[in-house]
């Protein structure tokens, strides 16, 4: 299974979405970074609780907020919602390349969701379960068409010198 290979299905973004949801969306980005923002992201998503706009606009938000257990709050409701949605297992970790036989972009957009959980719980210092959720995305994806491998590479880093997820490496050092 190739998961770049999705030319007549549409995307997320493509599926139709009310438009007072729609409205809510774009007052959230015209007011990214004003404390009314998060407000019209809330109101979109109870407009439109499942819809995969309001969803990846809720987990950027929270994500680029670094309110990183929002984010992987929103990552797991992806996964629920698209494990029904698909058929699949709801437990990820059962799920097997045998029952992938699906839509391939609710599909990737299932796998991207799991990924970034991986992301996420890495961030969270939760690696044992960040490990678990990468290398379940990379048995899926055989073609590592999703950049799981360079994650877990990161992860395995993070276990051999766990320090480095606490290292301060992103500022300058300062003159004495």
């Amino acid at each position: 299974m190739d998961l770049l290979d999705f030319d007549a299905q549409d995307l997320y973004f493509e599926e139709a979405l009310p438009e007072p949801a729609q409205t809510c969306l774009n007052q959230a980005a015209a007011t990214y970074g004003e404390s009314g923002a998060e407000d019209w992201l809330q109101r979109a998503a109870v407009l439109a609780p499942e819809h995969p706009m309001v969803l990846v606009a809720l987990y950027r938000f929270f994500y680029y907020q670094h309110r990183l257990t929002e984010a992987l709050g929103i990552a797991e409701r992806v996964l629920r919602l698209f494990a029904q949605r698909l058929n699949l297992p709801q437990d990820w970790r059962v799920l097997t390349a045998a029952q992938l036989d699906v839509e391939i972009t609710a599909l990737r957009f299932y796998l991207l969701a799991l990924k970034g959980a991986g992301l996420l719980e890495l961030r969270l210092g939760q690696t044992a379960s960040a490990i678990a959720r990468l290398e379940k995305v990379a048995e899926l994806d055989r073609l590592d068409r999703l950049g799981a491998r360079a994650l877990l590479e990161v992860a395995q880093t993070v276990l051999d010198k766990p320090q480095i997820i606490n290292s301060d490496i992103t500022k300058p050092e300062q003159a004495p």
